[in-house]
């Protein structure tokens, strides 16, 4: 009877001891199947397409800033070369002879009878050179008088503000005087004579009172 129960209890631990064993064993993951793997692979091709458009889009418009930028320089060249040409002329009576002034104010002067106009930068409706783009300027003006009391004084004015004066001054007969600028300008500045207040000027069909102008180059 006693071996019989040291039998069993032999069986009984090993038993337990093998349960053991199987329970220390290590089990093999479960492997993925077919199906899983084409999701993976399609999920990562969506991923890649999207990236590949991405980068294409960037690409489009860094090359669409580019040629803007291109596009924007070749119109400033073109601009440029067309207001290079910039250069007037003209004379202050259209015709006849007479004289302008005394007037209690400064006053502008209209220049009407235009010789040249290139560009059209100068307004023979109000007397006004208006800069195109921005540059280097040289202006020229004469002014004649008749003589006497009051005498002849002219002012060239940029932006309304005096830059230089010609005058002619002497008790009869007729006399000129001239002067001359070379001024900086900005697009959209202005340049014009005044007549000075209290003073006259005379001009002819001979052209002796002129106003003169020209693009020296842009900057």
């Amino acid at each position: 009877m006693e071996r019989v129960s040291v039998l069993c209890l032999s069986l009984l631990l090993c038993s337990l001891s093998g349960a053991e064993h199987q329970d220390n064993e290590i089990k093999p993951e479960p492997q993925p199947c077919l199906s899983d793997l084409h999701a993976v692979l399609r999920e990562m091709s969506a991923k890649l397409a999207d990236l590949m458009i991405q980068q294409m889009q960037t690409l489009n418009q860094e090359q669409n800033a580019k040629l803007a930028k291109n596009e924007v320089r070749i119109e400033e060249l073109q601009t440029l070369n067309q207001v290079g040409q910039v250069a007037f002329s003209a004379s202050l009576l259209e015709s006849g002879h007479g004289t302008l002034g005394p007037f209690n104010t400064h006053t502008t002067l209209v220049f009407k009878h235009v010789v040249s106009n290139i560009g059209k930068a100068y307004s023979p409706h109000t007397g006004i050179f208006t800069a195109p783009v921005r540059g280097a300027y040289h202006f020229e003006f004469y002014v004649f008088g008749s003589g006497g009391s009051p005498d002849s004084r002219v002012m060239l004015t940029k932006n309304g503000e005096h830059v230089f004066i010609a005058g002619e001054t002497q008790s009869n007969g007729f006399g000129s005087g001239s002067n001359g600028a070379s001024l900086l300008l900005e697009a959209g500045d202005v340049v014009f004579l005044h007549l000075h207040a209290n003073r006259r000027i005379y001009d002819d069909g001979d052209h002796y009172s002129t106003f003169s102008g020209h693009l020296l180059f842009p900057m």
